[in-house]
């Protein structure tokens, strides 16, 4: 059995700094834990939730699901440029997710006379949305999978975050366009969604990121319930050339490491003292960063810089690694963005910061992580949508896919599907 082909040219890359650990291993085992906590959820409901977020998120709610008066409350509390940049990001949201679906068409035609076809794009009926707390209030979480699912048509768009969420969650929920708004966090929130409580509705797919156990719960109870994605660890790699600017992506890198301490960082570069400026000032700015108590753990463990013998091996190192946010830092970043194809999404020139999209531009920050940018996107306005396939036949149509079937259903001794191929064929005859 032949070997596959070296994944990237090993011998053409070098590291001034390599990651110390795999993100990827690093999540202590919670399967059988999240396993204990869907199947009380689903046996138990609103009292297993209540017990779970009690344990967890020391909440001691009787009432999960957030008011109408609640909301409006939340919206009211918010500083007002706060409220104006949250629209601003809505609105972009929307606006590209409303671009994106008008490429989503349905579908007739008549591949064969009289035999008809085609698809109808249709909008989930009810989707649930994870919105994490994690270490800082993500004011742009709620809406990255909210707003897409209202541009879509879902009906019900429910979403839970934990209780201690900060109350701008909630106003971001509100105004993002959520139904219906229920404090709950964790396994638990996925169990009852999933399944449905006496008064979680259940939910037909799940949509956002969240820690281990929220991953391991989307995990668990994909099959009945779709899923967007498994997400891990935030990631950031920046390819760069001898024009690349030390500091631009230094900071940069640093921003995307303050989300966890086990955010994956990265330069992939052909300019080895574009390299070494750049591990310094990494350790320069940390030196003056409030959030390096995440930031920095992140980068010791998790950095890496990669030096490359040529663009060739550059791009074959990145397109191996398939980062989540992927910044392109090169003379002529549109020519090289078009030979580049494993991403999560795709940052063009040194003007395109990931923090822009991370909060307002408009394109989603749902995205795939741990190398699964090789066979998928980010989350988008299509995963609210199923494209539903249809067809009927004239008599003319008939003629032409009868016989070959009935043929095919008896070489595969299908006594069954031969005669349901024939008999349409035999009475058009009689008639």
């Amino acid at each position: 059995m032949p070997s596959l082909p070296e994944p990237y040219p090993a011998s053409k890359v070098s590291w001034v700094k390599s990651p110390i650990r795999n993100a990827a291993s690093d999540n202590t085992p919670v399967a059988d834990l999240v396993a204990g906590i869907l199947a009380d959820v689903k046996a138990r409901g609103d009292a297993a939730v209540r017990h779970y977020s009690a344990e967890f998120d020391k909440s001691d709610l009787e009432v999960f699901e957030v008011t109408r008066a609640e909301r409006e409350a939340a919206v009211a509390a918010l500083d007002p440029q706060t409220r104006n940049d949250t629209e601003f990001a809505i609105d972009n949201v929307r606006r590209f997710a409303e671009a994106q679906l008008a490429t989503i068409l349905p579908l007739d035609v008549e591949p064969l006379p009289g035999v008809f076809m085609g698809h109808r794009v249709i909008p989930i009926e009810r989707v649930g949305c994870y919105v994490p707390g994690g270490r800082f209030p993500l004011l742009s979480a709620p809406i990255m999978t909210i707003v897409p699912a209202k541009v879509a048509g879902v009906d019900d768009v429910i979403a839970c975050l934990p209780p201690n969420a900060h109350n701008a969650m909630i106003a971001g929920c509100h105004l993002s366009g959520a139904d219906r708004i229920f404090r709950i966090g964790g396994a638990q929130a996925i169990a009852a969604m999933a399944f449905g409580t006496e008064t979680v509705p259940a939910v037909m797919k799940i949509m956002g990121p969240g820690n281990a156990f929220v991953n391991e719960a989307k995990r668990q109870v994909f099959g009945p319930v779709g899923i967007d994605q498994l997400a891990g660890p935030s990631e950031i790699y920046t390819l760069a050339d001898a024009t690349g600017d030390a500091e631009m992506i230094a900071t940069d890198m640093l921003a995307q490491a303050e989300h966890d301490v086990r955010t994956r960082v990265g330069l992939i570069t052909t300019h080895r003292p574009l390299a070494e400026a750049v591990l310094a000032e990494v350790e320069k700015q940390l030196a003056t960063l409030s959030t390096a108590h995440v930031a920095a753990p992140a980068w010791a463990d998790y950095g890496e810089i990669a030096v490359c013998e040529d663009e060739a091996a550059m791009i074959a190192y990145s397109d191996f690694i398939a980062a989540e946010h992927l910044q392109v830092h090169t003379a002529d970043p549109h020519g090289m963005a078009k030979k580049l194809r494993n991403y999560g999404s795709l940052f063009i020139g040194e003007l395109a910061s990931v923090v822009y999209s991370d909060k307002c531009s408009g394109t989603n920050h749902t995205l795939p992580t741990m190398a699964a940018g090789r066979y998928t996107g980010g989350l988008w306005v299509g995963a609210y949508v199923k494209i539903a396939t249809h067809q009927w036949l004239e008599p003319k149509g008939v003629e032409q896919v009868a016989p070959p079937a009935a043929r095919q259903a008896a070489s595969e001794g299908l006594e069954g599907h031969r005669r349901a191929a024939q008999l349409r064929l035999d009475r058009m005859q009689v008639r």
